[in-house]
């Protein structure tokens, strides 16, 4: 009889990501039933959000290291690095109820932690053609908060969250940049500002703020 030789499961790649460090949207330590991962639906498996970069994640928590809903994690999207696994990326729909729940105030925590990456938005963002302003992808921004977003920043730049409150009457600036993220995240726009739309698509125009801003800023923090 001639020997065949045994065929083995291909080797998963491991997905990589800009991100550093995630917070963790939700964690199933029985696995998630309906995950599209067969053998993440009976083993540890968590979801969560790059810190920096806003990935959605699927990571394969450590045994020796703890993991919690709500707690910032460090992740690994290559071999041989410090922190959980980074499994494969995700979209908005792949993400438990749970996830879900969590998912706008964890990314509110996330722009107030990075109020003056997001301050700098408002000074320097710029038309995307002749009709629309990137200011105007923020929700409840029309022509005329925009006018006066124009006409205060060239008087002085914004500062924070409470001078653009003052200034422009805006109420609740960190909203605009949840809402927004919240929208990019659930690929329904056109216009990307922040993130990487996923999966991509050629209708999709990514405007790259996000790494402009934190060269303007200076940010080099890893989360």
């Amino acid at each position: 009889m001639r020997y065949k030789p045994q065929r083995h499961a291909k080797r998963h790649e491991r997905v990589v990501v800009k991100d550093e460090f995630a917070i963790v949207l939700d964690y199933m330590p029985l696995g998630n039933p309906y995950d599209k991962h067969p053998q993440h639906r009976t083993s540890p498996v968590a979801q969560a959000i790059g810190t920096k970069y806003f990935t959605l994640v699927e990571i394969v928590p450590l045994k020796e290291l703890s993991i919690s809903v709500g707690e910032r994690v460090p992740i690994a999207s290559m071999p041989n690095l410090p922190g959980h696994p980074v499994y494969d990326r995700l979209t908005y729909n792949d993400l438990t109820t749970v996830a879900k729940e969590n998912l706008e105030k964890v990314l509110r925590r996330i722009v107030e932690e990075k109020e003056r990456v997001f301050v700098q938005f408002f000074n320097i963002a710029e038309p995307i053609n002749i009709r629309l302003h990137s200011l105007e992808l923020l929700p409840g921004i029309g022509k005329k908060t925009l006018a006066l977003i124009l006409e205060e920043r060239k008087k002085k730049p914004f500062e924070s969250f409470e001078d653009i409150r003052r200034r422009v009457r805006i109420n609740d600036p960190a909203k605009l940049f949840v809402d927004r993220l919240l929208t990019e995240l659930r690929c329904e726009e056109r216009y990307y500002l922040f993130i990487d739309p996923y999966p991509p698509s050629t209708e999709y125009r990514r405007l790259g703020y996000l790494e402009l801003l934190y060269k303007y800023t200076n940010y080099s923090d890893p989360w």
